[in-house]
């Protein structure tokens, strides 16, 4: 009789990656009239849905300023039914050639006028934009100029001011006693983060300081303190016409200018999301958070209607949806048993979601009884109208 033997089969699959580990996107660039401007593309076109545009801030890149919140699980839960293109400002994507001395630097506007090149060559029509800071600007001056293929925005830390006379003094002393890396820090972090020097910031000044392309950033950092005033004016002409939701950290660096912009900008398009305990960077810091907004944010779009959630990790959410809507914006409130969807109509009264309904009768200023209640409300004109997180 034949012996067995034992043999050990290990199975290789080189195309598997861990489930943590997300898909590379692939890398483009494309010509533009103001320099080549790289992006990387993650997943495939999706019929009659837009793709999901991200523009970072100064002194980053797409991979600094947005893997922790496009990494973080429940993101992926939703952007799957997207194509996502994360943008590089010139210059700033890994590996970027230095400018040679003397390089005109494309202004905020110019960099703006780059993306119809991009949407062009990737044969996409239109757009749901996340900009952080610098980025925030770029996409905000994108859609006043493009107001049709702009879905909607999330705008992170947006300053739409131009400089004024006391800020460029204050900018430029600042230069004398300060150096490029720290200016930018300062620009990126609240007071408070980097007085206690937390991991985050010595890990992002440790990343300014040693950046092979740190010329190239202090390129991009003056076109942003030489911007243009973008104009928004309350039920003027210079407006956004898309669906707004607007984002900052309690203390962060650009808290008065984000409630200033909200002041601007039409109160039944705009939502206001103030986020505590998340510093300068929320997209860094809470990304849990604010995947949670974003979500109700694109459901109320009209898109992905409703989502599982697999765990409420931070209480509840509070909704207060504008009298008058998009036609096709839907306003969902699962239930407190099936946790199943149910449209409502409009207007929508406060609903704390997740939650008993004693819970709903806090007032916009006020904190749920539960840790980490949000609250998502239109834009009115003041820090009161806030959502807070």
């Amino acid at each position: 009789m034949t012996e067995l033997h034992e043999v050990q089969i290990t199975e290789e699959k080189p195309l598997l990656l861990p489930p943590s580990q997300p898909v590379p996107g692939k890398k483009h660039s494309v010509e533009t009239p103001y320099g080549l401007v790289a992006f990387t593309v993650h997943g495939t076109p999706k019929p009659k849905r837009p793709a999901i545009l991200t523009y970072h801030d100064v002194g980053l890149n797409h991979q600094s300023c947005f893997e922790p919140l496009f990494r973080f699980e429940d993101m992926q839960e939703i952007v799957k039914n997207f194509v996502v293109v994360h943008v590089d400002a010139p210059g700033m994507e890994e590996g970027a050639p230095l400018f040679p001395l003397g390089y005109q630097y494309p202004s905020l506007d110019q960099l703006a006028d780059m993306i119809p090149c991009i949407l062009q060559y990737l044969k996409f029509t239109s757009i749901i934009g996340i900009g952080v800071g610098a980025g925030a600007y770029i996409l905000a001056r994108y859609s006043l100029s493009h107001p049709d293929t702009v879905e909607g925005l999330v705008l992170i830390n947006i300053d739409p001011n131009a400089k004024g006379w006391m800020d460029w003094a204050a900018h430029k002393l600042s230069g004398l006693t300060s150096s490029i890396p720290e200016m930018i820090l300062a620009h990126l972090f609240s007071q408070e983060e980097l007085s206690g020097c937390t991991e985050l910031v010595q890990q992002y000044r440790e990343a300014l300081v040693g950046a092979p392309n740190l010329s190239n950033i202090q390129l991009y950092w003056s076109s942003y303190n030489t911007r243009r005033d973008l104009n928004f004016e309350r039920g003027g002409d210079v407006t956004l016409k898309c669906p707004v939701m607007l984002v900052v950290g309690d203390q962060a660096p650009h808290e008065d200018a984000v409630v200033e912009c909200n002041s601007k900008l039409d109160p039944t398009q705009t939502s206001f999301l103030k986020m505590a305990d998340s510093g300068g960077q929320p997209q860094l810091t809470q990304p849990g958070k604010l995947t949670e907004a974003f979500k109700y944010f694109v459901q109320g779009m009209g898109y992905i209607p409703y989502i599982l959630d697999r765990k409420l990790s931070m209480g509840g959410l509070l909704l207060h949806d504008a009298p008058v809507a998009l036609p096709h914006r839907l306003a969902v409130q699962r239930s407190l048993r099936g946790r199943e969807p149910v449209p409502l109509p409009h207007p929508v009264p406060e609903q704390r979601v997740g939650e008993p309904p004693a819970a709903a009768a806090a007032g916009p200023g006020e904190r749920s009884p539960h840790h980490g209640g949000l609250l998502l409300s239109r834009g009115g004109g003041g820090d009161g109208d806030a959502s807070r997180l």
